[in-house]
């Protein structure tokens, strides 16, 4: 296997698993405790992270996926990547739509029924974190390289 293509199927998934935990797991909650934020500016700097990170997730996506299948063991890898894809696709064109039209009604300060949308998006977001978690153990395994243990 190409070193470059190596370096794409170990480093991608973890930088990816970076960025979603960072930002589902840190900034979205965190930014609500500011003192000065509001929950219509706090919706608003959501709707724009978000949708950065959707596109960068498939940016992500692709470049791993890529170097999956160019790679010679790829079985397990393959199955987590279209579990992944799957999930991307139900955000970026189911959830995160709808998500954006109750945010546009928050930030215009008008009222919203009550809904499970985001909670049905953060259950994607953990469920991709544990996949992306894994998909690092399954790659480094599948070249060789075993967890440090005692």
């Amino acid at each position: 296997m190409k070193r470059s293509v190596l370096f794409l199927q170990l480093f991608v998934p973890v930088l990816w698993l970076g960025f979603v935990s960072a930002i589902s797991l840190m900034e979205a909650p965190l930014k609500f405790q500011a003192p000065s934020v509001d929950l219509a500016i706090g919706v608003d700097i959501g709707k724009l992270v978000f949708s950065a990170l959707n596109r960068v997730e498939w940016v992500f996506f692709l470049i791993a996926f890529s170097s999956i299948m160019l790679s010679k063991n790829n079985r397990k890898p393959f199955v987590l990547g279209l579990v992944l894809c799957s999930i991307l696709l139900i955000q970026t064109y189911y959830l995160l739509p709808i998500l954006d039209e109750r945010a546009a009604l928050v930030i215009a300060r008008k009222p919203v029924e009550e809904s499970n949308m985001h909670f049905y998006y953060v259950g994607l977001e953990l469920i991709k974190i544990a996949l992306l978690f894994l998909l690092t153990l399954v790659n480094f395994k599948s070249v060789g390289l075993k967890p440090i243990s005692k």
